[in-house]
């Protein structure tokens, strides 16, 4: 069979153009994607940055939650008129760093998931357009003392698929009740471990 030399690529070129498609397709990703790493990279403040711009809704599930600038923030939004929903794992309850009653006094409506030997989810939906996941606790100790990475995603259909999952959990999950104003207050340095 022979091959028609004007349309023959020959291995080495067919590897130029798959190296120049990934580049592209990955440049056109990361136009809709940004990264962090931790310790010390940014990941708390990549979380605040995107709920100060939050305008509509933002779904929270965590499994720990001591960082002070995120529960302030998510406090932040809601005064803003958001629809703030959290869910957490049931270590929240106990934890005594934990920023729970913080969120529920901040009239954040606030569930735990007790479904699951550990509620292992680190993400937030901010507006059905943006996600954050990634390992990244939302915690001091994520930021400060761990090895962690956290994704922001601009993806509408991604949102969606996100969503579905954060309803799922809704659906086991228990409304917190939160214990006294008095022994909600976040500590000054964040208190995470």
């Amino acid at each position: 069979m022979r091959t028609n030399p004007a349309i023959h690529i020959r291995p080495l070129q067919l590897s130029a153009c798959v190296i120049l498609v990934m580049t592209l397709a990955a440049a056109r990703a990361a136009e809709n994607i940004q990264v962090f790493f931790s310790p010390h990279g940014g990941c708390t403040e990549a979380v605040v940055e995107n709920l100060n711009r939050a305008t509509t809704s933002v779904l929270v599930q965590a499994y720990s939650f001591t960082s002070a600038p995120i529960a302030k923030a998510l406090a932040d939004a809601k005064k803003r008129g958001v629809n703030v929903r959290v869910i957490l794992d049931k270590s929240n309850v106990t934890g005594h760093y934990s920023s729970v009653d913080f969120v529920a006094h901040a009239n954040i409506a606030t569930y735990i998931d007790p479904k699951h030997a550990i509620a292992h989810n680190k993400i937030m939906v901010i507006d059905g357009t943006t996600i954050l996941t990634g390992s990244f606790n939302f915690t001091k100790a994520a930021e400060g003392s761990n090895a962690e990475n956290l994704l922001v995603i601009q993806d509408a259909t991604l949102a969606k698929v996100y969503t579905a999952n954060w309803q799922a959990h809704l659906e086991h999950a228990q409304p917190y009740e939160p214990a006294s104003p008095q022994t909600a207050k976040i500590s000054r340095d964040g208190g995470d471990r």
